[in-house]
């Protein structure tokens, strides 16, 4: 059994039943520690942040999996529990089956079955995209932008990123036209949705998920086979609501992304 101390074992019993088993996954993120957990009850993935950017950004996505709970219109994990202690905190959800869609196109077996799981990526984020967009209106339609370039310099001046204040200062002088905001992921790569059976299903780390630009989310989510023109095809077969220009793809991407 993978170490975690007796108080914060009893605190997460308390919420799935006695532990009989806790092992690390051999996909970790960058940002904290996941865990699988066997209990009493069923299995369950316990995810960790120390460092005080992280547990913010932890706690973000417990709040959204928690309200998804109660409306359950979303393809993520189930919200089970949230403890914040001294030193970190720790998300309690449901264990999902699957890999990420990084992994499954390292171990597709053909280039079809590469295509046929960028076509699935694009169809779910389509989906993503067209829930609620007709409903959700903000009278700046740079509203999530320009919360996010704030965010963008308060990194910055930390030292938390890899942009410059040269390079923000350029991305907002430089906005793209607005575009009507839709439900975005926020962190869309195919590190952060789960494969099951040849389909992408599920989002998964879903801190930033939040009414904003969807030009965010389309470029994270062909920024790895941007060049090639196949699977980028097979992609937007699957994901029609927009898209982008090349100079909007630069801004996001090569932009944007610098920061988070």
């Amino acid at each position: 059994m993978k170490k975690i101390h007796s108080d914060l074992q009893k605190k997460i019993e308390s919420v799935i039943g006695n532990i009989s088993e806790i092992s690390l996954l051999e996909e970790q993120g960058c940002t904290s520690i996941v865990r699988k957990i066997k209990s009493s009850k069923g299995n369950y993935l316990l995810k960790s942040a120390s460092s005080e950017k992280y547990q913010t950004w932890l706690k973000a996505e417990a709040l959204i999996l928690e309200k998804q709970n109660q409306e359950n219109l979303l393809r993520v994990p189930r919200y089970y529990g949230f403890i914040e202690e001294q030193d970190g905190c720790h998300l309690i959800m449901s264990f999902e089956e699957g890999i990420t869609l990084t992994t499954a196109l390292k171990n597709a077996a053909s280039k079809s079955e590469e295509m046929e799981l960028i076509m699935s990526f694009g169809q779910l984020l389509d989906q993503l995209h067209r829930k609620n967009a007709d409903v959700h209106q903000d009278k700046n339609a740079h509203a999530w932008l320009d919360v996010q370039l704030k965010r963008a310099e308060g990194y910055v001046k930390l030292g938390q990123c890899d942009g410059t204040m040269e390079l923000l200062e350029l991305l907002k002088s430089k906005k793209p036209l607005p575009v009507k905001q839709t439900l975005i992921h926020g962190d869309c790569t195919t590190d952060n949705v789960l494969v099951s059976g040849r389909k992408v299903k599920l989002f998964i780390d879903v801190s930033e998920m939040a009414y904003g630009d969807p030009r965010y989310d389309e470029a994270l989510a062909i920024r790895s086979f941007l060049r090639n023109e196949e699977y980028k095809n097979s992609f937007y077969e699957g994901y029609k609501y927009y898209r982008m220009s090349k100079e909007e793809f630069i801004y996001f991407n090569d932009g944007l992304y610098e920061f988070f």
